[in-house]
């Protein structure tokens, strides 16, 4: 109950604090589309927070290859601001367009024409990714370590090691056996891999301080790839009868004169792993746009005063404390859906004629 009392108090306390960072800073109109996607969108620095005009960022490093070769730095060495041509400016006439096509990419000034270097810069998603990398190995070898020093016939374990045990335990038993079916025990790593490390990326994403923040399964390249993988061990899985089912079906003549049949089975080759990368993305997209727009209500309402204000942003405070614990349930669902047709799909491929 003491800790209930705690919450409710911070955050009362910080609903009562909001008029006066509105007035310190409400020179300007909030943009509350522009805020929602800066937050959700990947970066070359690390956004923590801005206390006055001062923003405080752990600024990451960049590599990149321009016409003058290879340079690393940090993204301290770019400009703060943007200047008139829209341009946060750095060494070596590189720079960061803040409009236009390559908006928030490093570009190289040659002549006033914008060219994209080859870029293999350490962004906040790929620094939050290997944290959580590190974070999910942590997560693993524990208890791993714990095994090692029991045996079999000794208690369950119980704690942190008990938990990921019951999570090992439902996703084995409850969704690779039953999606994959027989011999599933070859593909247990890769499909426990996938959902422990979508699930962490999802509850680290939820928490709002560093560590956590990144967006890194709301960024389709990482769902692309993680759709890839299943793709690849999908199409490598496949039996004779798989393919044979794809393009000689069992279907009427006049069917197979037209391949009508195999065009749709072919084009469902791609589209299967195309909707594993869509349903990630859009959801955890989705779920972190939704919480920051409830959020932005309160600032919204705060040039309007009075009871307005206080009303507005306590329910503010109340739909968003709401919409982060939906979106804990979400980021075990997410983790659990893509495993599960992940593995539904290797079933399908390694199907046995009658």
């Amino acid at each position: 109950m003491k800790y209930i009392k705690l919450i409710v108090c911070t955050l009362l306390l910080a609903v009562l604090s909001l008029p006066t960072f509105a007035s310190e800073g409400g020179s300007g109109k909030l943009n509350t589309s522009e805020l929602v996607v800066e937050h959700i969108k990947d970066s070359y620095d690390w956004h923590i927070t801005t206390i006055g005009n001062k923003h405080i960022t752990i600024n990451l490093p960049v590599i990149v290859k321009s016409s003058t070769g290879w340079h690393v730095f940090s993204t301290g060495n770019f400009a703060e601001e943007a200047d008139a041509k829209g341009y946060r400016q750095g060494p070596f006439n590189l720079a960061i367009a803040t409009q236009g096509d390559n908006a928030g990419k490093i570009v190289e000034l040659q002549n006033g024409a914008e060219v994209r270097p080859w870029d293999i810069s350490i962004t906040k998603t790929v620094a939050v990714m290997i944290i959580d990398a590190v974070i999910l190995l942590l997560c693993i070898l524990i208890p791993a370590r714990w095994y090692r020093r029991h045996k079999a016939s000794d208690p369950a374990p119980s704690g942190f090691t008990g938990f990921i045990e019951m999570l090992v335990d439902y996703v084995e038993d409850n969704i690779i056996k039953p999606g994959v079916g027989e011999g599933y025990e070859k593909y247990t790593p890769y499909l426990m891999t996938c959902f422990f490390f979508i699930f962490t990326c999802n509850i680290m994403g939820v928490v709002p301080f560093p560590p956590g923040g990144g967006n890194v399964t709301g960024n389709i390249a990482i769902t692309f790839f993680l759709a890839l993988c299943t793709f690849i061990i999908t199409q490598f899985s496949g039996t004779k009868h798989y393919w044979k089912e794809i393009f000689w079906p069992e279907v009427p003549l006049a069917l197979k004169a037209f391949p009508l049949i195999p065009l749709i089975e072919f084009v469902g080759i791609f589209t299967k792993p195309f909707a594993l990368m869509i349903r990630l993305f859009a959801n955890m997209m989705a779920g972190h746009a939704i919480a920051l727009s409830l959020t932005c209500i309160i600032f919204v309402v705060a040039a309007v005063g009075g009871a307005t204000f206080y009303g507005m942003s306590a329910l503010s405070v109340v739909m968003s404390v709401f919409m982060m614990c939906l979106e804990l349930m979400v980021c075990f669902i997410q983790a659990m859906v893509f495993t599960m047709l992940s593995s539904i799909f290797i079933g399908l491929a390694r199907a046995h004629g009658e």
